[in-house]
């Protein structure tokens, strides 16, 4: 979609400031504590896609550490700024919200919230995806769960111990042993013949393409059951594929080393295709 580049400007708390010259606060409680939210969107064509439900879901995730974020009207200006700076017509956009200065350790300062907004390239994640199954859980019931914080640090161990194994993603199971997700991307399966993906209970984060996929997929009057099935069912699928914003829909070729039987299958090649025409048809679905 486009080629790699070097951003030259970020916008940081109301301003567009050259890289070079950023500065974040060593004592930001984003830095130290991983209070802190964040989106990423992908930019088509000079655009992020499906803002307004990044913003909204920034929000929801906001409320839970108790961080004020900007206005979508001010985001939406800082990121028209961050692209233009940077000639941006193809890449990923973050947003990130943190708890800025605070005290050193889990109490939160008076401090207002530090906001930053950046462009990078995109990661290039390839046409499929290779899987590993990883022996960390997702706590279902945890105080972050279902939110998108910059509390990462277990999906970095993860995709780093899937990384080893020569894959490309980690899968993790839930407490209960059920398929969850993974490090950033959420799991749809074809398992005797049904169309499945784990249900938000099971503690995975309710992405962004997920739910358009789930849309598109009532649409065309493809059945999707959200439901519990044990982490084995995903080395039993006869296909699967990943969703997420960097990823859009990424058919699965191995599960730990196992090649699935249908990579591309004839249902990921249709919901890749309907994805792919939504995206060329509507910039904020």
């Amino acid at each position: 979609m486009s080629s790699a580049f070097d951003p030259s400007h970020v916008w940081l708390n109301g301003s567009l400031v050259s890289v070079a010259e950023a500065r974040i606060d060593p004592f930001d409680h984003g830095l130290l504590t991983g209070d802190g939210v964040f989106e990423t969107l992908i930019v088509y064509r000079g655009q992020p896609f499906a803002l307004r439900r990044h913003w909204e879901r920034l929000g929801r995730s906001s409320a839970v550490l108790g961080l004020e974020i900007p206005s979508k009207e001010l985001l939406a200006t800082a990121i028209e700024e961050v692209l233009e700076a940077n000639a941006v017509e193809g890449g990923r956009l973050r947003i990130t919200v943190t708890g800025g200065p605070a005290p050193l350790g889990s109490e939160k300062g008076d401090a207002s919230s530090t906001v930053i907004v950046a462009v990078a390239s995109l990661p290039g994640h390839g046409p499929e995806a290779d899987l590993v199954t990883v022996p960390f859980r997702r706590n279902e019931h945890g105080a972050l769960t279902n939110h998108k914080t910059t509390s990462y640090g277990e999906n970095v161990v993860a995709l780093d111990y899937a990384k080893k194994q020569g894959g490309t993603e980690a899968i993790f199971a839930n407490t209960q042993g059920s398929l969850c997700e993974g490090t950033g991307s959420n799991l749809f399966i074809v398992f005797e013949d049904e169309l499945i993906t784990p249900p938000i209970s099971s503690g995975c984060l309710p992405g962004v393409t997920r739910a358009l996929v789930l849309e598109l997929c009532e649409r065309d009057g493809i059945e999707v059951s959200q439901r519990n099935v044990p982490l084995r069912a995903l080395a039993e699928a006869s296909e699967a594929f990943l969703t997420s914003t960097l990823r859009e829909v990424q058919p699965v070729r191995t599960v730990d080393g196992r090649s699935l039987p249908d990579c591309p299958g004839e249902l990921t090649q249709q919901i890749r295709k309907a994805f792919v025409s939504l995206t060329e048809q509507e910039i904020d679905p």
